[in-house]
């Protein structure tokens, strides 16, 4: 029997609290389809063929002895997002190419591919590499934009100390910046300015695929079969997705009628477009559901104590019952938090039973998750209310990278997806350099973006702020050394990479997280503000490829 609805606590008793733009999708996907089951059938029997052909094709390249095809073959099969149909196969022709001691290249292209491809891989690959094709001033650059372009992204898979990959990010920004002032062809213009924007490297893989397989199909030389492919799996995939909205809303709407969530943020598809970022295979389609809940569980807890706990008493209380977790609640309790807390423990507890069904030794591990983020959000409370200032954004961050769920959200994806190591688990409540390093994208890159708008009203101080006192710099000045810290966080994240000390699975979901954040506050807080991503949304969702 559903819980009677409950509203607000009266205004006489409760700062007002500030009001976000409704869903833009409402319940859309609970009546959308982008095909219907007959066309989905002979989707996947055609894509089972395309599938088998695409493999001949990698599987032929083993034999050329041309590095320039064999590495332009796995950039466009990741790109156009088949790659993981093709795991093993692209991992052997890495690995042979790894290992062939004739595999370096006096072309600066196919130098930079083969340099960005392994390091992406996890090999270890020196920036010496690039030694050889310094000019006279001692800069490497060149006049072909392709690899210009291709120079670029290379160098962004750099870690601390590498002053040549430094160097040519630095010198080739300002020459791939002015030539988005020239008469370039409109499909490479825009592959400057996406570039510039966000290095390959950083890109969101599903959003890049959808984009890049408008790009391949333009391309004068392109392989049909492999094109085809991609389209029919990109359709398949995102019919499974939205198959998955379909639940999550009726899941979401049956969490609505039983408490009033007017205060919070109403982003159910933009959560899991969140985690699909993380995990968009097929075969993880449980997973992406239950991260989507978790996430979505996170946001509430993030409102309610950012927007909605009108003081820190009733901060206490709520996180006293959150690490209780128990529905019996004191007569203390604000009578009008008590449905959002059983909806919290709920859900919960469901998703703790269905991984216990499934033979998962980690799926207490949730509940664990759920009470942290409360415990870190309630931190802010206290923060807030006695008008902390960190003296420096070093000391900030100390206080505020774990509230950015980062952790959370790739401990709940690893442990979803198989039943791993506990040493695994353990290691990522440490907190420990790669998470840090996702976290501080997030952290940091909401801040820059949010920074005013949240401001305006009552607000924990954000990085920004304190940036500003650290320095006594102006916030535009505060953006720009704060950019610096996102830099050096990614520098982190591909030393943790290129380390290997983690199941590679561990280590490539972690780093999609740092992807998702960096596409989420690019611009704009697209979370809070969703309008600015509908479009994006529209080609994941709800526009299939053409046929």
């Amino acid at each position: 029997m559903a819980s009677p609805m409950i509203t607000l606590a009266p205004q006489s008793q409760c700062n007002q609290f500030r009001e976000y733009s409704p869903s833009p999708w409402g319940d859309f996907f609970l009546n959308h389809a982008t095909c219907t089951p007959s066309q989905l059938l002979t989707m996947k029997e055609r894509a089972q063929v395309k599938e088998e052909n695409v493999r001949r094709i990698i599987l032929e390249s083993f034999a050329s002895s041309d590095l320039a095809q064999k590495l332009e073959l796995v950039d466009t099969l990741q790109r156009i997002g088949v790659d993981y149909h093709y795991k093993k196969e692209i991992n052997d022709l890495l690995y042979s190419i790894y290992n062939d001691e004739d595999g370096g290249s006096d072309d600066l292209y196919v130098t930079s591919l083969r340099f960005y491809l392994l390091r992406k891989h996890g090999y270890t690959v020196s920036a010496d590499v690039f030694e050889k094709f310094r000019d006279k001033q001692g800069n490497i650059s060149s006049d072909d934009v392709s690899c210009l372009l291709m120079l670029y992204d290379a160098a962004h898979v750099r870690t601390h100390g590498e002053e040549i990959l430094d160097d040519m990010i630095t010198f080739n920004k300002s020459r791939l910046q002015s030539l988005t002032m020239k008469n370039l062809e409109p499909e490479l213009a825009e592959e400057v300015r996406c570039t510039l924007e966000t290095p390959r490297f950083r890109r969101v893989e599903r959003v890049e695929a959808r984009l890049y397989i408008s790009v391949y199909e333009k391309k004068a030389v392109h392989d049909g079969t492999i094109l085809e492919f991609a389209k029919l799996d990109y359709n398949i995939l995102q019919a499974i997705y939205c198959d998955e909205l379909k639940e999550l809303t009726i899941w979401w709407k049956d969490l609505h009628s039983k408490t009033d969530l007017s205060f919070a943020r109403d982003r159910m598809v933009e959560i899991h477009f969140w985690i699909l970022g993380t995990i968009y295979e097929p075969y993880y389609s449980y997973s992406r559901i239950v991260v989507t809940k978790f996430t979505l569980l996170a946001s509430l807890l993030d409102d309610l104590y950012d927007n909605y706990c009108c003081t820190t008493e009733e901060s206490t209380i709520f996180n006293t019952a959150i690490e209780r977790w128990d529905e019996q609640t004191t007569e203390e309790f604000p009578a009008h938090l008590k449905p959002l807390l059983i909806g919290i423990l709920d859900t919960t507890n469901k998703i703790e039973e269905e991984l216990k069904l499934q033979k998962n030794r980690h799926a207490e591990v949730v509940k664990k998750l759920v009470i942290c983020t409360a415990k870190f959000y309630h931190a802010e409370v206290n923060w807030r209310d006695e008008h902390y200032v960190p003296a420096t954004v070093d000391e900030h961050l100390e206080k505020s990278l774990r509230s950015s769920v980062c952790m959370q959200i790739i401990i709940g994806v690893l442990i979803s997806l198989r039943d791993c190591r506990e040493d695994d688990v353990n290691w990522a409540f440490t907190f420990p350099k790669l998470i840090r390093g996702v976290s501080v994208v997030g952290r940091v890159g909401n801040d820059i973006v949010s920074d005013e708008r949240e401001q305006a009203s009552e607000h924990v101080v954000s990085t920004v702020q304190t940036c500003m006192k650290q320095y006594g710099i102006t916030a535009e000045q505060a953006n720009e050394k704060l950019r610096v810290i996102i830099e050096e966080a990614w520098m982190d994240i591909v030393q943790e990479y290129l380390d290997q000390k983690r199941p590679r699975e561990f280590l490539e979901k972690s780093v999609d997280v740092a992807r998702t954040m960096d596409f989420f506050y690019k611009r704009d807080d697209a979370y809070t503000l969703p309008l600015s991503i509908k479009d994006t949304i529209t080609l994941m969702y709800v526009n299939p490829c053409e046929l």
